[in-house]
């Protein structure tokens, strides 16, 4: 499963999540049995090669996020997480918020 997050700097798990108007780069986490097997950085969406990304991390309910659900992901918000290490851990005891919530 993958998880995109736009993030202020491509700084490993210590990279933050922000607006997707202010990002620096993206974080795409390949998810599976409860971890992060792996996280791959982008300074462009644009160039992320995965056929599908299952679910989309933003920042808050208000960002642009009708293109993401149009390609099908599933769009998610953090509540008060901001690191990568964070938002994988939230993500795994399901304490992101989906965004029509």
């Amino acid at each position: 499963m993958l998880i995109l997050i736009p993030v202020d700097v491509i700084d490993g798990n210590s990279s933050k999540i922000t607006k997707i108007f202010n990002a620096k780069g993206w974080a795409l986490i390949e998810f599976g049995q409860g971890l992060a097997e792996s996280i791959k950085f982008f300074d462009d969406r644009s160039q992320i090669d995965a056929p599908f990304i299952d679910f989309v991390v933003l920042q808050n309910k208000f960002e642009s996020y009708m293109d993401f659900m149009e390609e099908g992901s599933m769009v998610l918000v953090v509540r008060e997480e901001e690191t990568i290490e964070e938002i994988v851990e939230a993500f795994r005891f399901k304490e992101l918020d989906e965004i029509g919530l």
